[in-house]
């Protein structure tokens, strides 16, 4: 019998492809797909999430601002995402990854610029950062090991100018608030 692919696996396909058609077959997807809060502004009109385009706080995570953002949020969704997975299944892990992503978006929008284009899957890959936080000592990973990643990757997030890092807290707040009650009952 064959064995499902796993949703990270999944995941990982869909982001990477949608990048490669934002960047090789349509440029102006990209556009069209990240986070923008939208309206007038004195250079014209802008649609955006205030203007009915809701979509885009789950489509941002379609979009990078290039090859190594890309790379570099797939390996940490490969690495935290599998073991996330792993230990509370498929259905909990889908439900803290869009969960994050909606709450990351949310705090971008919430209390960053509004005239700026958010791309990424970061907000919901902290999501699943803070998910492994609570899982941690359970799923059997190194406590230690998990704190010191986080802690290096909210460094990078501060350090490193371009990053939204009201995303990336929005998105690790929101892993640890959904990932505690789920811990609760045994996986399905």
């Amino acid at each position: 019998m064959k064995e499902k692919q796993s949703l990270t696996t999944s995941l990982i396909v869909v982001i990477s492809g949608t990048f490669l058609l934002t960047q090789y077959v349509f440029p102006n997807l990209q556009t069209e797909l990240a986070l923008f809060y939208g309206g007038n502004y004195s250079n014209g009109y802008f649609p955006g999430v205030s203007t009915g385009q809701w979509y885009r706080l789950l489509t941002v995570a379609l979009t990078h601002a290039g090859w190594l953002h890309l790379v570099f949020n797939m390996l940490a969704l490969f690495s935290i995402g599998t073991p996330v997975e792993n230990y509370l299944g498929r259905v909990r892990y889908g439900f803290i990854f869009i969960g994050s992503l909606l709450a990351a978006s949310a705090a971008s929008l919430y209390f960053g610029p509004h005239n700026i284009y958010a791309v990424g899957a970061s907000g919901a890959i902290y999501g699943l950062f803070g998910a492994l936080f609570v899982i941690g000592k359970k799923s059997g990973a190194n406590y230690q090991n998990i704190t010191g990643v986080i802690i290096v990757n909210l460094l990078i997030t501060f350090t490193v100018p371009g990053i939204d890092w009201r995303a990336h807290l929005g998105g690790l707040v929101a892993g640890v608030v959904l990932t505690y009650p789920l811990t609760f009952r045994k996986r399905t």
